[in-house]
């Protein structure tokens, strides 16, 4: 049996053990890409534990790992604990040269895409649950909107290290998902508060606090993220340098939480500001090697605990048949709603453009939901909403890792292929008319 009341060590060295123990296997003899591989050995180990309880009525292998999962709070280990540390780690390899040429569709794509897909998922998921015979309010359609339209960066960024996508396009996906989950998290909170019915929800106010958590968490983040850029470049000693650089995501999301502004988006600027003006500038070629390789381990250890996580949570949830077969119902909504999200900012933008390049299909179908919506959706307070929220999401984001994370690098191969025809057929009826 799994002692109740684990001591944070104690849970923590499970984790890590586990998650090195599946990550060998999954890399000797599966072979998938580590995020894919790990949710479904954690899904799969899931369902294997619930089969033995109902093989053998009077183990209680489910309740203890139960127990175990409730001692961990994954809401609070990820939101307040791992984002930080995963942010500013996938920030830190986003290159700011790449990223500023597309800084506009990121700005449209994290901001006007977020509430596009919101109003969108929530409208269609209050017809869905009508359907299904699920009693609950369009104000909690839309918290649900919120939670699962941010892109999870963490699985974004590790599906775009895999495939070889065209620099500007990877550093506008990877900064989408840098910031639209945290103005997904903000959008959320705004939400929450109005369906609770502890303030009266209006877009004035909901516009106020927006641009008081998100503008404040990109200032600190550029606060932050500046003092330690300033402090690598002051010394040369590469111990010290990447304590720095874990003062910054330590103390600056503990300051962003007692600030009320948003730690996530905090991180991604930190994160930006170091892993370019402090790679390039404040560091000697031994320090970045040991600052880069040391970040790349934390955030390939905490990715494969993550995932792991994630599919585990199935015991947690124990949804019913009927809010699966909403949640299977949900996936096309979602991705629906993502085209949306994506195609209209993109078209403003490049009308002629959007539908015809390889960006357009890569942010939608690269845009994987994952731990972030399942603990935004862990945070909902106890009720009826909560466990439809939860079972949708959880369907929601298995289907987003697995068969999405496990089919854009070919997807993006194809489209690649298709555009280098293209370019060849037009360079070919050139040649032709002169």
């Amino acid at each position: 049996m799994v002692a109740a009341n684990l001591q944070p060590f104690d849970a923590a060295a499970i984790l890590v053990t586990l998650a090195a123990i599946l990550g060998y296997f999954n890399h000797r003899y599966l072979k998938l890409p580590s995020s894919i591989g790990l949710t479904i050995m954690g899904a799969v180990a899931s369902l294997a534990v619930i089969g033995i309880d109902w093989i053998l009525p009077n183990s209680l292998m489910a309740e203890n790992v139960l127990g175990f999962l409730a001692d961990i709070n994954f809401q609070d280990t990820l939101m307040d604990g791992m984002l930080s540390f995963l942010l500013f780690a996938g920030a830190l390899h986003v290159d700011w040269a790449d990223m500023k040429r597309g800084r506009w569709p990121i700005m449209l794509l994290s901001t006007l895409g977020v509430g596009i897909s919101t109003f969108i998922v929530g409208s269609g998921f209050y017809f869905i649950a009508g359907i299904f015979g699920i009693q609950t309010s369009y104000l909690w359609c839309l918290v649900f909107g919120a939670l699962i339209s941010p892109t999870d960066p963490v699985a974004v960024i590790g599906v775009l290290k895999r495939a070889a996508v065209p620099p500007t396009l990877q550093a506008t996906v990877a900064g989408e998902s840098l910031f639209n989950d945290g103005v997904g998290v903000v959008v959320f909170g705004i939400l929450l508060t109005a369906a609770l019915g502890t303030s009266e929800f209006s877009a004035g106010n909901a516009a106020l606090d927006f641009m008081k958590e998100a503008g404040g968490g990109a200032v600190l983040g550029g606060i932050v993220g500046w003092l330690g850029f300033r402090a690598m470049r002051a010394i040369d000693e590469y111990n010290v340098e990447v304590m720095i650089s874990l003062a910054v995501v330590m103390g600056g999301y503990s300051l962003a939480q007692f600030l009320h502004v948003s730690g996530p988006v905090a991180m991604a600027v930190a994160g930006l500001l170091i892993g370019n003006a402090g790679v390039k500038l404040a560091m000697s070629d031994t320090t970045r090697d040991y600052l880069l390789k040391f970040w790349a381990l934390i955030d390939e250890l905490l990715n494969a605990v993550l995932f792991f996580l994630i599919g585990l949570e199935v015991i947690a949830i124990a949804p019913t048949l009927v809010l699966i077969l909403a949640g299977i119902v949900t996936i096309p909504l979602v991705i629906g709603a993502r085209i949306a999200g994506v195609g209209l900012p993109l078209f403003a933008l490049h009308p002629f453009q959007a539908l015809s390049s390889m960006a357009l299909p890569t942010l939608v179908w690269g845009g994987l939901r994952g731990g972030i919506s399942i603990a935004l959706a862990l945070s909902l307070p106890e009720g009826p909403e909560r466990t439809v929220i939860l079972s949708v999401t959880y369907v929601v984001v298995l289907f987003s890792v697995i068969v999405q994370g496990g089919t854009i690098s070919g997807l993006i191969d194809r489209l690649k292929k298709r555009s280098s025809e293209i370019a060849k057929a037009d360079a070919d009826a050139g040649e032709t008319n002169s």
